[in-house]
């Protein structure tokens, strides 16, 4: 009798053993942290990904890495954590594209965008702005509009992209639409390699973030033309709305991109909450705060469950938009 109680005793301390970290209160165990950004380095994902995972790091008390695997406008990174183990050790920094636009463009994505993943934060939200290189002939909307008539029959001029169903793709398809003017949708793995192909003069123009396109505007290498905001923006007061444009079919254009932060579904509640919490302290510090505006970002602080809305309402929005302007991927 005492042996068969020291065997299930034994049987039980095993069991214990083996049980998940966070079962037994211990998540993070020092195991490292994998932060998916689903772009190339140097988009704006991977810029606010970097910023956040060196402090939440320290938060946690063990390490958080970026992995950048690009492709498909964040459809491969985001597949891939869908398919992670949901235990706390894989975050997703998600975007507009990968979870809002994607679903209604790709016939077969393999993740879905609300039912693969938990909300963790909703980071910010942001326009795009319309640049070209500093040499373009290009100074306003209108002339851009109107070079791309004069060369309708070659396909217009060329805008780049972070890839196929991007915010910077659907703003040039969105303004392609309203507008009854042609381009030509040039995509890249990421807005790092675009926008240099826009600055080297590969590319005509292209819409990116103002954290990606910013910088460049400041050093001269790029020209602002408009933003996509209903209001012009602080950080970048002299460039117009695409609405001010003054032409047919853009009085009310605007385009908001957005970044947020998800793990895999299924990951524990109180994992999810903590993440949360901690993302939440350090997305509030002064430092990042004067960071977020610099990039032209508004925060935004809401609930997981008021992610989870938020999100919802979106892909169906963006579902809207694309079956109207008959947007197809590439």
């Amino acid at each position: 009798m005492q042996r068969r109680t020291l065997v299930q005793s034994a049987i039980a301390t095993l069991a214990a053993s083996a049980l998940p970290a966070f079962a037994q209160g211990t998540w993070p165990t020092g195991k490292t942290i994998t932060y998916l950004v689903p772009f190339p380095a140097g988009g704006t994902t991977d810029v606010l990904g970097r910023l956040i995972a060196q402090q939440l790091g320290a938060a946690l008390g063990t390490s958080v890495i970026i992995d950048n695997k690009g492709g498909a406008g964040g459809s491969v990174g985001s597949e891939i954590a869908a398919r992670a183990a949901p235990d706390g050790y894989t975050l997703l920094g998600g975007t507009i594209s990968s979870h809002a636009i994607n679903v209604s463009l790709y016939p077969k994505l393999g993740y879905d965008p609300i039912k693969s993943f938990a909300p963790v934060t909703l980071i910010g939200t942001n326009p795009v702005v319309l640049v070209v290189n500093q040499a373009s002939p290009y100074k306003t909307l209108k002339d851009v509009v109107d070079a791309s008539k004069a060369k309708a029959a070659s396909g217009g001029l060329s805008s780049a992209s972070a890839g196929t169903g991007t915010s910077q793709h659907l703003a040039m398809e969105l303004l392609a639409y309203k507008s009854g003017v042609k381009f030509t949708h040039i995509p890249y793995k990421g807005s790092g390699p675009a926008i240099q192909d826009v600055i080297g003069g590969q590319v005509d123009m292209m819409f990116d973030t103002t954290i990606v396109a910013g910088p460049h505007i400041q050093s001269g290498k790029l020209r602002a033309i408009a933003v996509t905001s209903s209001k012009r923006l602080a950080s970048l007061p002299d460039v117009p709305t695409v609405a001010e444009s003054g032409i047919t079919g853009l009085k009310d254009f605007e385009v908001v991109s957005w970044q947020a932060i998800f793990v895999p579904a299924g990951t524990p509640a109180p994992i999810v909450d903590r993440l949360h919490s901690e993302i939440r302290k350090i997305l509030a510090k002064s430092e990042m705060q004067d960071k977020l505006a610099s990039f032209g970002m508004a925060p935004a602080d809401m609930t997981t469950t008021q992610i989870a809305a938020f999100q919802k309402a979106e892909v169906d929005k963006w579902a809207a938009v694309i079956k109207a302007a008959n947007i197809k991927a590439e």
